[in-house]
């Protein structure tokens, strides 16, 4: 009798260790194809997790390239007051600085 994939919480996707095994090849191939996880199940308790296998980038420079957008120029002055922190004055209140 073939077990359904049932859904946990939050899209979990499980199945029963006996399924798995009769299927292992396609859901190999199919968590490969997807990225998404399933966990394996024995007695109904989570036993192993089957996920794609991601390769790390060799260096973090330049991985967010495209993802954000500088807004105006950035080496324009501030023209506010700001108060600078950890530099009381002698009542005990932050001191006004200027930006800019």
């Amino acid at each position: 009798m073939e077990e359904p994939m049932t859904g946990e919480p939050a899209g979990e996707r499980t199945i029963s260790a006996s399924a798995f095994k009769a299927k292992c090849l396609m859901l190999v191939d199919e968590v490969a194809a997807s990225g998404q996880e399933l966990v394996i199940t024995k007695d109904g308790q989570p036993v192993m997790r089957l996920m794609p296998y991601l390769t790390r980038p060799e260096t973090l420079f330049g991985i967010d390239q495209g993802r954000f957008e500088t807004v105006g120029d950035g080496g324009d002055p501030v023209d506010v007051e700001w108060e600078a922190i950890g530099n009381p004055d002698k009542d005990g209140t932050p001191s006004t600085l200027q930006a800019g």
